[in-house]
């Protein structure tokens, strides 16, 4: 998954990332499942300091169930999620899968907030699947 790159729907806001991601997954908490306007979204985790983004991201900020900070970027021109950070987790920053270029770079690896889940929201079985967040 290395050389990962991205866009939002606008194109105005674009991003590449060199390192290879720690952690590749889908998170199933309402607050993913609200932004996202589906039963989950899918993340890439990558070493703090590794994207470069072009274009300026609005933020969106709001204390998480475990009780950390989720800082979240998205295009101010069309609104694509593009972008995270949690406050639990400081040396990385997340992906939003969508928003890659090539779809294929994500391999996700576990699923989070599992119990939480939708019924409709099929996960792959062969994923580990986590009732909150694992420790990192």
């Amino acid at each position: 998954m290395s050389n990962l790159s991205g866009e939002c729907l606008c194109g105005y806001i674009s991003y590449s990332c060199t390192e290879e991601p720690v952690m590749a997954g889908h998170c199933q908490c309402s607050d993913c499942q609200k932004i996202s306007g589906a039963g989950h979204i899918a993340n890439i985790a990558v070493p703090r300091g590794s994207l470069t983004i072009s274009g300026e991201l609005a933020f969106h900020e709001k204390q998480a169930a475990s009780g950390n900070t989720v800082k979240r970027g998205f295009c101010p021109q069309c609104g694509s999620h593009i972008y995270a950070e949690n406050s639990g987790i400081p040396q990385l920053e997340f992906i939003r899968a969508g928003s890659l270029h090539n779809l294929e770079k994500f391999k996700p690896t576990m699923v989070v907030y599992a119990s939480s889940g939708a019924s409709w929201d099929h996960m792959d079985p062969e994923l580990p699947k986590f009732d909150t967040m694992p420790e990192m």
